[in-house]
């Protein structure tokens, strides 16, 4: 098998989409679900959103499991041109579409997901339980064990897939436990959170790591019969795991207390604002660049402490751009679901005329197909690179409607906090 490294590709134009449902009131409907409530640009946000994420679900014929294409063609629902892209689920994507759906009061559609994630975590291809692909084949998942992406290439005339996508990173697996607990917590059904757990124990066997600031690395890329370890960490990981750990609770507080320890050991190196990372020997804390969401997800934990309330006042300097939030500090576009991630943070921190800002430019993301664009340019950097063997800062988003882009506008627009599972104001 080869692989071939595509990134997050796709390039659009804007174009409204043709209905409105300005002032609409979403309240809390059977079952607890939280919805926006009033009139003003959350609630129609909220409103569009849960709609196009419960339709996306309801066109995949059936009642069974699915996952959700992560990215559309420019012009309507459907999928790219791009083989590796055409029909790629992306976990991370799907996690947060779980979450969303649930807050949306879209229980069955999130639980067709669900269904779909906990499948995947029972058994692997090569044998690895509790283990999750980063990425698998959109539409009704019928196969047993669930077959991570791929796709036919008609030129080179073999099956193709990409070590990205077949790889496992820490953080996509934590965000699938995370979506995991939420219909736990939904449902009562134990069998959600036995999941959650099973994953938890994935990522507590395989990737802690207790020298220098600890915590735990980046997963594991590549084809299985060459993995890569990613000896680096991420804040970004670390703090997706005192998240899921801390949602399991008891039994779990010494790997929640390890990805804990690296957010104080990441802030104290950090003057004022979250690093990335470190660097891939797993012990220096890198300052190359710097992630909007290593700032703002640390704020959205369970008992953050008041002063890392700085790392926002650091990302509105640093990351700070036109209508909204750049990836990193070159601060050359708007990236979208990253400045959903700030509305729904301004939110957390009583800031709700920032937010309503925010969720303003947000409704203007919309495409033509109801997704988000991924970004406003044609092409945002992220100064991080795809994977351990490239060469340049290669992990780049482009203009494509985008599946996490709409999950993470949702869930702001919602005030629904997915690392709590709480409203927030």
């Amino acid at each position: 098998m080869a692989g071939i490294v595509m990134g997050l590709m796709g390039k659009g134009r804007r174009s409204a989409l043709g209905m409105t449902l300005a002032g609409a009131m979403l309240t809390l409907l059977p079952g607890g679900a939280a919805r926006a409530e009033g009139a003003g640009p959350a609630a129609e946000l909220a409103a569009r959103t849960c709609a196009t994420l419960a339709a996306r679900v309801d066109e995949i014929a059936g009642s069974g499991p699915v996952f959700l294409r992560s990215y559309d063609n420019a012009y309507a629902p459907g999928p790219t041109s791009e083989p590796a892209l055409s029909i790629a689920a992306f976990t991370y994507d799907n996690a947060l579409a779980v979450i969303a759906l649930n807050g949306c009061g879209k229980r069955p559609q999130a639980l067709r997901i669900g269904e779909a994630l906990l499948d995947a975590v029972t058994l692997d291809r090569a044998g690895y339980k509790g283990r999750l692909r980063n990425t698998y084949r959109a539409g009704a998942q019928k196969q047993r064990p669930i077959p991570p992406m791929g796709w036919w290439d008609a030129v080179e005339n073999r099956w193709l897939e990409d070590p990205y996508q077949i790889g496992t990173a820490t953080g996509n697996v934590a965000w699938a436990g995370l979506a995991l607990v939420t219909l736990g917590e939904a449902t009562g059904e134990k069998r959600f959170r036995d999941g959650a757990a099973e994953l938890a124990r994935w990522v507590a066997d395989k990737t802690a790591d207790p020298r220098g600031p600890g915590g735990f690395n980046g997963g594991v890329q590549g084809f299985d019969n060459a993995p890569q370890l990613l000896t680096w960490k991420s804040t970004e990981h670390n703090t997706d795991l005192v998240a899921l750990f801390g949602r399991l609770g008891k039994g779990w507080e010494a790997p929640a207390q390890a990805a804990r320890g690296f957010l104080d050991a990441a802030w104290a190196a950090g003057n004022g604002h979250f690093p990335v990372g470190t660097t891939p020997d797993g012990v220096t804390i890198s300052h190359a660049t710097s992630g909007l969401d290593a700032q703002l997800w640390p704020l959205l934990l369970r008992d953050a402490p008041e002063a890392w309330r700085g790392a926002l006042a650091y990302a509105e300097r640093a990351h700070g751009v036109d209508g909204g939030f750049d990836f990193n500090d070159d601060r050359d576009g708007v990236w979208v679901e990253g400045t959903a991630q700030a509305a729904l943070t301004y939110r957390a921190l009583g800031r709700r005329a920032d937010a309503d800002r925010l969720f303003a430019g947000l409704l203007e993301d919309i495409s033509p197909g109801g997704f988000l664009w991924a970004t406003r340019p044609a092409v945002l950097t992220t100064g991080l690179a795809i994977g351990p063997d490239s060469k340049t800062d290669d992990f780049l988003y482009y203009r494509r409607p985008h599946l996490g882009a709409t999950a993470w506008a949702t869930l702001a627009a919602l005030g629904l906090n997915p690392f709590t599972g709480a409203r927030v104001p």
